[in-house]
């Protein structure tokens, strides 16, 4: 079979590259195979991608771009802060829901101090504009705390998602919840109610969000008396 043309070899690698995540998973990219199945020289896959990191995180890159960012929607004139930013989370997750691979090689490429930065800017370049809309007004401590919890919590959950203790559509349903406790006001729910004397409250978990506790131990799961 011939070679690829020079001008088409990082097309072709990262085509090979994005089909190999999504047939076979992370660990099947290897620059050997990729190179076969590109028709391209090896030295030309080191030549344009001087390490399997750099390989995957291009084309991880590239994906984000076509799928979680092209394009986010733009806010309407009545949106409210919990809508636009359920919204905007819906823009990035779903395309991930119908192709879990992803997610996972989306973490495993940002686990490096340089995937974090570049996928992370590359997150907050798409996710910004779209966001300071909804955001403009607010108060700015508030804003910050938002960012923080959200920004957190979503790595965490996708974390959860990579080592398996999670399922990928349990994700974006977390997410959303705690879209509304960020967006609602908690002081009902957090105030005490009136107990009487000597009287336990049954506290019920649920069994695939309460890390760090095994899902399958005596507590998780089940009910825990306060």
């Amino acid at each position: 079979m011939g070679r690829t043309d020079d001008r088409d070899s990082p097309t072709k690698i990262i085509d090979t590259v994005l089909e190999l995540l999504e047939s076979d998973g992370y660990e099947a990219v290897q620059l050997r195979e990729v190179a076969r199945r590109a028709r391209v020289s090896l030295t030309t896959v080191y030549k344009l991608y001087p390490t399997r990191d750099d390989l995957i995180l291009a084309a991880v890159e590239r994906w984000m771009a076509a799928n979680a960012y092209a394009p986010l929607p733009e806010p309407t004139a009545d949106e409210c802060l919990r809508d636009g930013l359920l919204r905007l989370l819906r823009s990035v997750f779903e395309p991930w829901e119908r192709h879990p691979r992803m997610l996972k090689a989306f973490y495993l490429a940002r686990s490096s101090v340089r995937g974090a930065r570049r996928l992370d800017k590359q997150g907050f370049d798409a996710i910004l504009p779209a966001a300071g809309v909804l955001l403009a007004d607010l108060d700015s401590d508030y804003v910050a705390d938002v960012g923080l919890v959200l920004t957190n919590m979503t790595y965490a959950l996708i974390g959860r998602f990579a080592d398996d203790s999670l399922e990928i559509t349990e994700v974006l349903p977390a997410l959303e919840r705690i879209v509304y406790r960020l967006t609602a006001n908690n002081e009902h729910l957090a105030a005490p109610p009136h107990r009487r004397p000597g009287s336990p409250q049954t506290l019920v978990l649920r069994p695939s969000f309460v890390s760090p506790y095994d899902p399958d131990s005596g507590t998780a799961g089940g009910a825990a008396t306060l």
